[in-house]
Order: structure tokens, then C-alpha cells, then sequence
């Protein structure tokens, strides 16, 4: 049975996501600290105001602030303050009322319809219709046949705006209704009900904060709009926007009488307001992985302050060529996620990044477009291409870099595809932007893309959509997208990982094609030791945010020098023979260490059969006994001269993982012993 998600982990999640999102934004926090203290001050009203509301002091008639009126006084004496707060409580609550009845309607109308499509049917005429109706009309017929019931005029406003909400939220709520694990929560048995309050629900989250807040702005303002016109709390009883009504008539002899309610309502509704923006900063589902333009400048200072920190480039690489060295990649202000990455990519070569889930590998490829995710920068060392260090560029200079001298190759095709537009249309787009040709021209080019990708039927692809095509040819049509701008240099995270393999097999085939007829060279992001062996010629081999061994590919795979390369051979099947086949592989007990318990020594010692005291300490890249590339390992020539390969058996060399990582060597060495 395909088990369902629970709902309370995605609850807690967003709690947590909701207050930091607060708290990072100034104005957000500032707003929920004004509401907070006024809605304790008009809670506690009774005990610390120094008036009464009906208290007049006729010596001090619209007086400005003074010792023993802070804010002043009205026409009639009356203390200012003390309305203000005497009313707060009532203003606040009855623009709750609104918010819980029509953003509560309006979210139960939106589950209910996105369950069933008759549901939708009707709920979406009643709605239209009720979005036809004239609100204030309505509400001052109402005021009209029951008089001035605040609560029960702010209830009937919400079930107005109830058709508002439920339009914002059946289109995300049908959405959600799509994902994968609302269809395994049907196969689980779970029924409408229990999937809208355990899935759906839980997703809308984000949006019914944001609506609340806005709304609850709302309800103040017309509220006090009906004050203003009187038909608000009956006298004496103070209201806002009876105040301001008040103070409305005094405004040329007495102009301070409408400043203290004035910017009291204006701050409360501005916190309001400030609270829902930063809320609805990221929405609840997959937020965009590039970072805000603020972000992108600091970035930029940082990168640029890092390059001139480095040692000067002594010989700069050839057009064509690109050359990391020494790569660093962390969190803004925070732990590392890469660091001293270095290696070389010659021009018609294939360079493969391989190693584990967590390694780094996609963080060190999207380094090079500059295309890491919000919060995360390159925070030291050199991606030097034609002259240019990458790393201190700024997200202008990005941009010519991008697509026309580095491309990238997503492992999801679709993430390259826009679902709204044809194949057609995105391809011959971006050929116009990138190569600056005619209609024409770019039909044209578009066509021997597809053809060079191997699409057979290249004019009937142009007219589908994405969703109309296959895997395999939509990662195809993704390539070709990719070679629209005429890259010289082309990254490839996992490009065949989704695909099948006989799908593999053909795109593997194609990318080999295009490095050997148009002489650009490829970095390829794989797990996979078969694809390095069929299509690299060079191999770089990362572990915890490191290169732990690099060289040509042939002599890697043959000679491996690394206790983790030799690990990563052992585990492969298609590294083994069929007459020399072991009858169980190998494992690697444990898992890469999280970036923030990365051991100061070697960093593969924790699961390394081979650990021993000279491990404890940092270890850096040094040459290979045959010259031919570079490894991270003080036993690398000791491990070749013996032979020693990863032994597959259960009595292999291991530390439980509940043992804390600065113990686990002092384990190792004495197991050695």
C-alpha cells in the first residue's frame, strides 16, 4: 500500500515557516508588535485608562496633548485616549468577525467544489452571482431593517467577500487535488473529507493567512466607513470612525482632533497589510530557487570581494576552456556546502561529477551559471571561463554568459518546458532572443535542432505541447532548447537519471554526437559510474562538498586510488563482469555526513574500511603515483601497491551510526589494532 503524508509534520512546517517570514521582515514584525499591543491594550482597557469615555472636562474643550490628556480632548471634553482604546477591542473583534466568516466560507466552498464538479458547478454560479450583488446596498438594507448591529453587518460583509476568497482558492485547491500524494492518499482509501482537511487544506495554508490579514484590513476601514456616515455604535458609545467624523467638523479650529484616531486606524490597517505581505512573500507551493534581485546584489559584493581575495591567475585558460579552482560554496553567512573544488574542462571534452546524493555535485554545477538557490553564494575561489572569473560576475554579466556560452540540461525536462506554449514556439523564442534572427530563420533553425536531437518528425513537434509528448523526446526537445543559443560549454545535471534505458542509451548517444561534431565541451552531473565510463573523458569524484579524487576516466576506473572511488566500483554491477561477478556487492555503511557535522579531518574516514590515525587531520589534493590526476587520501599509493579493494562482506569494517562522529576513529583505530 503507497503510504500517505501526514498532515501535521506540513502544519508544523508552515507554523515555523510563518514566523520566521515575520520576524525576517521589518515591516511584518513591526505590524504584528502594533496588533499585539493593541489588541492587550484594549483587552485591558478597563484597568488602565485614565478616563472614563463619558467623562467630560469642559475646562479643556478641544485641548492638543497635554499632561493630563496625552492625546487631547473632543468638543465636549471627552479623552481622547481613552476612546481610542475603549474602542478598540470592539473594532478589532467585530473585524475578526469578518475574516473567520468570509475567508472560512470561502474556503469551504473552494474544497467542496474542487471534490466534485457539480459541486463547482452550482458553488460557482451562486458565487457569481453573489460577486454581481451591490455590496454597500446591501449592507445599508440591512442597517435599514435591523439598525446598527455591527456584528451582524460585519457577518453579512464577510459572506459578500466569501465569493472573492472562493475564487482565490479553488484554483490552488484543485491544484493540490492533483499532486502525487493526494493520489496515493485515494489509493490509501482516504475519502474526500479526509483528504481536504489532511492535504489540501494544509496547502492553502500560506493563502488563507495572507487573505485573512488582508482582509481583516478591510473590515476596519468599512467598518469605520459606516461610522463615519453614522451608522456606527450608537452614541454615546466611541467608535473610530465615529471620532474621525467628530473630528471631521473641527478640522480647521481644532486640526489635532483628527490626528490621534487618524493614525491609529491608518497603523492598524498599514500592519495589517504588512503582515499579509510578508506572509505572502513565498507562496506554499514550489517557490522559484533563484534569489530576489536584493539578494543577487549582495551576492555579487560578496563574489566579487572573495575573487579579490584569491591569488592571482597565473596563466589564463584558452577560449573554450573552464578552469575551478579552488570553489567554495556556503550558505549566506552560514555553513558550507562546497569547498576547494577544483578541476579543468577542456574544449570537446566531457568532464562527469560524480558521487552520492548530498556530495555537492548540483551545487558545484549550478555554481557555474550562477544559478544557485536563494540563501546560498559562492564564497570563495575562481570559475575562470574566456578570461572571465564567473564568480565575481554580477547577474548582468550572467546573462550573456548564459545560454549563449553555457547551457544547461535540467534531469527534468519540464522544468525547461513551459506546459502554456508549443515546442514551437519556446524553441524558435529563445533561438530570436539568443541568436537575434528572423521568424524565419529561427522555424528553421528549430527544425535541424530537433533533427539534430534525433527527432524524426521535427515539424509535427513543433506544434505539440510538452504534456503531449514522451519522456525521452521531451528531454530531447530540452536539449535542443539548450543548444539554441550555440554553447560552447554545456552543463548536464542528470540528464538521462528519469529515463529509461533504452531512452539513456539513445540521449547518451546524441550528447556523445554533438561534443565529437560541434567541439563544445560537457559537464555531466550523474550517479551513474556506467554513463562516466561511456561518455567522459575526464572524472571528478566529490564526497561531502569535496573532489576526493580526479584524473582521466580510463585510468579511474581501472586504477581507483580513493577508498570511496573503490567503494563506489564495488557497489556497481556494471563495474564487475559476468564471470568474475561477486556473489553480494558492496556497500558503504552509513550516509554523507550532513555540511554542518563534516569532520575536521577526512570527511570519508567515519565509513572508510582503510581509517586510521593519519585520517584525523585535513588531507589535500596530491598527485597520483602515476601522474595522472589527483586524490584526496594519504593511503592512495599504499591501497594501489597492495591491491586492497572494498571488501563486500558483513564482517567489513564498520561503525554504528548512533555513534558520534569524534568518536567513530578513535573506534576505527582501535578495531585496526
Amino acid at each position: 500500500m503507497i503510504p500517505t503524508l501526514p498532515a501535521t509534520p506540513r502544519k508544523t512546517a508552515f507554523t515555523k515557516l510563518s514566523g520566521h517570514r515575520l520576524i525576517a521582515s521589518p515591516a511584518g514584525l513591526a505590524g504584528t508588535l502594533w496588533l499585539a499591543a493593541m489588541v492587550i491594550s484594549s483587552l485591558t482597557a478597563p484597568w488602565w485608562l485614565p478616563f472614563k469615555t463619558e467623562d467630560q472636562d469642559f475646562t479643556a474643550v478641544l485641548s492638543g496633548p497635554t499632561a493630563a490628556h496625552w492625546l487631547g480632548t473632543d468638543e465636549l471634553g471627552r479623552d481622547i485616549l481613552s476612546r481610542i482604546f475603549a474602542s478598540a477591542a470592539e473594532t478589532l473583534g467585530t473585524s475578526f468577525i469578518t475574516v473567520i466568516v468570509g475567508v472560512g466560507l470561502g474556503t469551504l466552498l473552494a474544497l467542496a467544489a474542487a471534490n466534485s464538479q457539480r459541486a463547482e458547478g452550482v458553488i460557482s454560479r451562486v458565487t457569481e452571482i453573489m460577486m454581481s450583488l451591490p455590496g454597500t446596498v446591501i449592507i445599508l438594507a440591512v442597517i435599514g431593517a435591523v439598525g446598527t448591529n455591527i456584528p451582524l453587518i460585519m457577518a453579512i460583509l464577510g459572506v459578500l467577500i466569501s465569493a472573492g476568497i472562493y475564487r482565490v482558492m479553488l484554483g490552488q485547491a484543485k491544484s493540490l487535488q492533483n499532486q502525487l500524494y493526494v493520489d496515493a492518499a485515494r489509493v490509501d482509501g482516504l475519502g474526500p473529507l479526509a483528504i481536504s482537511v489532511r492535504h489540501v487544506l494544509p496547502g492553502l495554508a500560506t493563502t488563507i493567512v495572507v487573505q485573512s490579514a488582508l482582509i481583516f484590513a478591510v473590515g476596519l476601514l468599512i467598518q469605520a466607513g459606516l461610522a463615519f456616515i453614522g451608522f456606527g455604535p450608537p452614541l454615546p458609545q466611541p467608535s473610530w470612525g465615529g471620532m474621525i467624523q467628530s473630528a471631521s467638523q473641527h478640522v480647521y479650529d481644532a486640526p489635532w482632533l483628527m490626528v490621534p484616531t487618524g493614525v491609529v486606524l491608518a497603523l492598524t490597517v498599514l500592519s495589517a497589510n504588512a503582515i499579509g505581505n510578508a506572509l505572502g512573500k513565498a507562496p506554499n507551493t514550489a517557490a522559484s530557487h533563484l534569489p530576489s534581485a536584493a539578494i543577487r546584489r549582495k551576492r555579487a559584493r560578496q563574489a566579487a570581494a572573495a575573487a579579490a581575495a584569491a591569488p592571482a591567475v597565473g596563466n589564463p585558460p584558452a577560449a573554450g576552456k573552464l578552469s575551478v579552482r579552488g570553489l567554495s560554496v556556503g550558505v549566506d553567512g552560514g555553513t558550507p556546502l562546497v569547498t576547494d573544488v577544483s578541476f579543468e574542462v577542456e574544449p570537446g571534452t566531457v568532464l562527469g561529477l560524480v558521487g552520492e546524493s548530498g556530495c555537492g555535485k548540483t551545487m558545484t554545477a549550478l555554481s557555474l551559471m550562477g544559478l544557485l538557490p536563494s540563501g546560498v553564494a559562492i564564497t570563495g575561489g575562481q570559475i575562470l571561463w574566456n578570461g572571465k572569473n564567473l564568480a565575481a560576475a554580477t547577474d548582468r554579466d550572467m546573462e550573456s554568459i548564459r545560454g549563449r556560452d553555457i547551457a544547461l540540461i535540467s534531469q527534468e525536462p519540464m522544468r525547461a518546458l513551459d506546459p502554456m506554449f508549443t515546442v514551437g514556439y519556446q524553441l524558435t523564442s529563445a533561438i530570436r532572443r539568443l541568436q537575434s534572427t528572423g521568424k524565419a530563420e529561427a522555424k528553421a533553425e528549430a527544425l535541424s535542432l530537433l533533427e539534430k536531437v534525433g527527432i524524426v518528425d521535427a515539424q509535427r513537434i513543433l506544434k505539440t505541447y510538452p504534456h503531449q509528448i514522451s519522456g525521452g523526446m521531451a528531454q530531447r526537445v530540452a536539449i535542443a532548447l539548450a543548444l539554441s543559443g550555440k554553447p560552447r560549454l554545456l552543463v548536464a545535471d542528470e540528464p538521462t537519471t528519469a529515463l529509461d534505458v533504452t531512452v539513456q542509451a539513445e540521449i547518451l548517444s546524441l550528447l556523445r554526437s554533438l561534443v565529437k561534431d560541434t567541439g563544445m565541451s560537457v559537464v555531466m552531473v550523474t550517479h551513474d559510474l556506467g554513463v562516466v565510463a561511456d561518455i567522459c573523458d575526464h572524472v571528478a569524484v566529490m564526497y561531502a562538498g569535496q573532489v576526493v579524487e580526479n584524473g582521466k576516466t580510463v585510468s579511474i576506473l581501472d586504477n581507483p586510488r580513493h577508498p570511496y572511488t573503490l567503494a563506489l566500483l564495488a557497489a556497481d554491477p556494471h563495474a564487475n563482469s559476468a564471470h568474475d561477478m561477486p556473489d553480494r556487492l558492496a556497500t558503504i555503511q552509513g550516509q554523507v555526513p550532513q555540511p554542518k557535522d563534516w569532520p575536521g579531518g577526512c570527511r570519508f574516514a567515519a565509513r572508510c574500511q582503510f581509517a586510521g590515525s593519519a585520517c584525523l587531520v585535513p588531507i589535500p589534493l596530491l598527485p597520483t603515483g602515476s601522474g595522472e590526476g589527483v586524490v584526496r587520501c594519504v593511503k592512495a599509493d599504499e591501497l594501489a601497491v597492495d591491491g586492497l579493494g572494498w571488501v563486500a562482506t558483513e564482517s567489513a569494517h564498520t561503525v554504528p551510526l548512533d555513534v558520534p562522529d569524534r568518536h567513530r576513529l578513535h573506534i576505527i583505530e582501535k578495531d585496526m589494532a
